[in-house]
């Protein structure tokens, strides 16, 4: 907690906003897309289906084949519990709605469902998306998988198993947004990258979850940054965005958002 707590004071100092952003691409997304400000009806369907989780009884036996839980230590956790501890919050839910929507992704690909929070709100955001989520613990696999099927959530996904097997067999599909929200190892975060990175185009958009999760995780986010296929990155401290526009001379931004 220390580690982050001190980076966020770092983060603070280094960021802007859209008036320190000189890439017109980059402006516009910030712009029309971070700082939107409409009040979207999809927010209030993307809240609702964060309380039905709060108001759950449901405990779940749970695998974590990541770095687990900073908070939660116990193998079995009531999804009420999950959704306030880990679940994506509905600031960055109401994000990946807009990022979704603003981007119009046709193929994406989520490493690590959870509670299907996130997998709901890039639904919602492109309804005709086709949304691949895959998730290591078959408890949570099961109950979101549910939780989606009642939203009617047709174009989403859920593969349930190990992210080195599974993305192995989707390596030959095409993904315009690749979340990675599933392990937060700087070991696993760099093999991932590198085994989704043949997937991508030039308007791809990567986002990494937690990027100061520890000082091995913001390490990863250093390498990957460097990587010479990576043109443009954004960092807004909890998201790494990462861009593969060859149009674009290379650059990082620090954006709060």
């Amino acid at each position: 907690m220390f580690y982050q707590i001190k980076q966020y004071i770092k983060f603070i100092i280094k960021s802007t906003n859209q008036h320190g952003v000189h890439s017109p691409f980059v402006y516009d997304l910030v712009t029309k897309c971070f700082y939107d400000k409409t009040n979207y009806e999809a927010y209030n369907t993307i809240l609702n289906y964060r309380k039905s989780l709060l108001e759950s009884n449901t405990k779940i036996k749970v695998k974590d084949l990541g770095a687990g839980s900073q908070v939660m230590k116990h193998q079995e956790r009531s999804v009420s519990d999950i959704t306030k501890k880990a679940g994506t919050t509905h600031t960055r839910a109401k994000l990946l709605y807009r990022l979704t929507n603003y981007f119009k992704p046709n193929n994406i690909l989520e490493l690590g469902t959870s509670l299907g929070i996130a997998t709901h709100a890039m639904n919602l955001g492109n309804p005709k998306a086709k949304i691949t989520s895959i998730e290591g613990c078959p408890n949570t696999s099961a109950f979101s998988k549910n939780q989606l099927k009642i939203q009617d959530s047709e174009h989403i996904n859920i593969i349930t198993g190990n992210f080195n097997t599974e993305i192995e067999k989707l390596s030959s599909n095409r993904y315009n947004l690749i979340f990675f929200d599933g392990n937060h190892q700087k070991k696993a975060t760099l093999k991932y990258f590198e085994m989704v990175l043949k997937t991508a185009n030039n308007d791809s958009v990567f986002i990494f979850d937690d990027i100061y999760w520890s000082e091995s995780m913001t390490e990863a986010w250093e390498i990957i940054k460097e990587h010479p296929k990576v043109t443009v990155t954004i960092d807004t401290f909890f998201w790494g965005f990462v861009f593969f526009r060859n149009e674009q001379v290379k650059e990082h931004f620090k954006i709060r958002v």
